[in-house]
């Protein structure tokens, strides 16, 4: 396990405490007359944004060193002393930070989150799902519902990918939400499936490396290639192993390195329409060995009623792309269109699993 990661919980044990979690609160949700439930849940939108807030103000970074007491911490942030304290007031309610009896806040495990250092740290993912952009995308839900098409397109005036590489703010804030949510991924995805085992892995559409970075880290006898968008690789931080990891570029669309064992598409296919992720998957086929297989990195959807992560972000993709979530069922019939034949789909203690495929003869 790498260091400073958290130890992975076995995801029985996962799937058996969300069982008894959202028992409870479905539970509360019958007692409670329909309008305070209704209520109640319109309210979580403040608390998100209020731990944005703590995120942009930079309020867990400066805990990093110890506790601090309300007006030592404004001073430090350059913050309103009061304003702090009716922040942090909601945030301790939800075990979001902690205050010792002397009145000074302190970090916990949540908070941790928040930390820029962290070893898994989701600031900037909430930097970005946050802020005016994003939630000015989100505003126009219902038209997205009516017509069945993203809106984000219509607002920005190209598809996101197009705008993030044209206005470099909100892509290199994207990017690092993006970073954020393989560090709370990468654990559980190693933990439960044996990427070791093929000697050239290529990552597709694979970012700045992170996922990649850390599967060589651990498997001294497999080789990574590295594909993305060349405005993407050309703005990479230092990876490593160098010895073992090159780094190719182009468009996904057209062409993918050859020679690959493995080839690893980890949120990628869920950003498409049907007719571009089979377009996508097709090149990725055209690239493969007979022997070769996809690893597809997606949340699959499940078909119970209760809450879960992949029906949040469905609507994510509904809002600002083209893309969507699937079942597993509609996973099989869209690599099957593309010319794969998938042989498991297997769960991790995150929100994604894994699909692996094969090319069909």
């Amino acid at each position: 396990m790498a260091s400073g990661f958290p130890a992975v919980p076995p995801p029985p044990l996962v799937r058996a405490i969300g069982l008894l979690r959202d028992g409870l609160a479905a539970l509360h949700r019958r007692l409670v007359p329909g309008h305070l439930a209704l209520l109640e849940l319109q309210m979580t939108g403040y608390l998100s944004q209020s731990i944005t807030a703590a995120a942009e103000l930079g309020i867990a970074d400066a805990l990093v060193d110890g506790p601090k007491r309300p007006a030592e911490l404004a001073r430090a942030l350059g913050v309103d002393e009061d304003g702090l304290r009716r922040l942090m007031r909601l945030l301790l309610s939800f075990d979001i930070f902690t205050q010792r009896r002397d009145g000074s806040y302190a970090l916990n495990g949540i908070s941790r989150a928040l930390c820029s250092d962290s070893p898994v740290t989701l600031r900037d993912l909430f930097l970005f799902f946050g802020s005016e952009y994003h939630r000015n995308h989100w505003t126009h839900l219902a038209d997205a519902v009516r017509t069945g098409t993203s809106v984000g397109p219509a607002l920005d005036g190209a598809d996101f990918f197009a705008y993030a590489a044209e206005h470099r703010e909100i892509g290199e804030l994207f990017d690092r939400a993006m970073s954020s949510v393989t560090t709370l991924t990468t654990e559980p995805l190693l933990a439960a499936y044996d990427f070791g085992r093929f000697g050239t892995l290529v990552d597709v559409g694979g970012g700045h490396g992170s996922l990649l970075t850390e599967i060589l880290r651990r498997s001294a006898s497999t080789r990574g290639i590295l594909f993305d968008l060349p405005e993407v690789v050309e703005r990479l931080p230092e990876l490593g192993p160098r010895d073992r990891l090159t780094v190719a570029s182009g468009s996904f669309f057209d062409a993918v390195p050859e020679g690959g064992d493995a080839y690893l598409l980890k949120h990628i296919v869920h950003d498409w329409s049907d007719a571009e992720a089979e377009r996508l998957l097709r090149t990725v086929r055209a690239a493969m060995g007979p022997e070769a297989v996809v690893l597809v990195i997606d949340i699959v959807l499940p078909e119970h009623r209760r809450p879960h992560a992949g029906k949040f972000i469905d609507l994510e993709m509904l809002v600002n792309a083209s893309g969507r979530e699937r079942t597993a069922e509609q996973f099989r019939d869209l690599l099957s269109r593309s010319g794969f034949t998938l042989d498991r789909v297997i769960g991790t203690a995150a929100p994604d699993s894994i699909l692996e495929a094969r090319p069909t003869p």
